[in-house]
């Protein structure tokens, strides 16, 4: 793992340092807790049972980790944003759970090799900007015959058309889209043979909050590590412009009808086997 430091161009430097800034911006830990009922039905499907070691990948403030440790999961977790590190170890020690948490890239894992029976990430790994690396790092984390998870929203949801309307209106970072995560076979080039199974299926990630869409996206604006770095880089106009387009987006698809906003974006749910 350092060797991938110690080699890592200055330009890619720049870059996770941005995108480390990107995510300790706004309120992602409040952000989250409107995701946590999405998470807890993606995380219920997957069965992990009592005793398993799992390593949760871009853990955020914990909205996985927390969980599966309540279930007497064997939890280790890491994520890029020191702070959202603090607020997952604030919440662990407040229930007394006793878990490994760790600041660290997911494209350099701070784990021995064969560390772990499960290897997840929940719409979070799939934004490292060297998704060949994420894969190798999940790869030689999990055991042989582990399991590989992973949950990344699609190119074509509903979260997939809101990166297409930011990158209208600010320049993309020069990386391959996040959202090819959300595409089977890219997944499926991008694990290669490392797995023995693979298995994907698309499935609906509800988006719920008890306020209008202008709302939401003020919401997004204020909390939203991406959404705030975003907007700030626009002025005047422009900033109104992606507000106004943002809004029309939510708007459209809303499907709450009583003043609150409820939209469905769908996501790839990735389930492999460590060969």
């Amino acid at each position: 793992m350092g060797e991938l430091t110690m080699a890592m161009p200055a330009e890619m430097q720049a870059l996770k340092a941005r995108m480390r800034a990107t995510w300790e911006s706004g309120n992602y830990a409040d952000f989250a807790k409107h995701l946590e009922p999405g998470a807890l039905e993606f995380f219920d499907r997957l069965g992990v049972a009592s005793g398993v070691s799992l390593l949760d990948i871009a853990c955020g403030a914990g909205q996985l980790t927390i969980p599966a440790a309540r279930r007497g999961i064997r939890v280790s977790a890491v994520d890029l944003a020191q702070n959202l590190v603090d607020r997952a170890k604030e919440r662990a020690k407040q229930e007394g759970l006793d878990i490994d948490i760790r600041q660290g890239d997911a494209e350099a894992l701070p784990y021995q090799d064969g560390s772990f029976d499960v290897v997840m990430s929940l719409i979070g790994a799939m934004f490292a900007p060297r998704p060949e690396l994420v894969a190798a790092e999940m790869l030689r984390v999990c055991k042989p015959g582990g399991k590989i998870v992973m949950g990344n929203w699609t190119p074509e949801g509903f979260v997939g058309q809101m990166f297409k309307v930011v990158g209208k209106h600010v320049s993309p970072p020069g990386i391959p889209p996040p959202v090819l995560w959300g595409d089977e076979e890219t997944v499926r080039a991008r694990f290669g043979s490392g797995l023995s199974a693979l298995d994907m299926k698309r499935h609906m990630y509800p988006l719920a909050f008890p306020f209008p869409p202008a709302d939401v996206v003020d919401f997004f604006d204020t909390h939203y590590g991406p959404t705030v770095k975003a907007r700030a880089s626009l002025q005047g106009e422009a900033q109104s412009a992606l507000r106004d387009e943002f809004i029309e987006l939510w708007s459209k698809h809303n499907q709450a009808s009583d003043g609150t906003t409820s939209v469905a974006a769908e996501y790839l749910v990735v389930q492999g086997v460590r060969a």
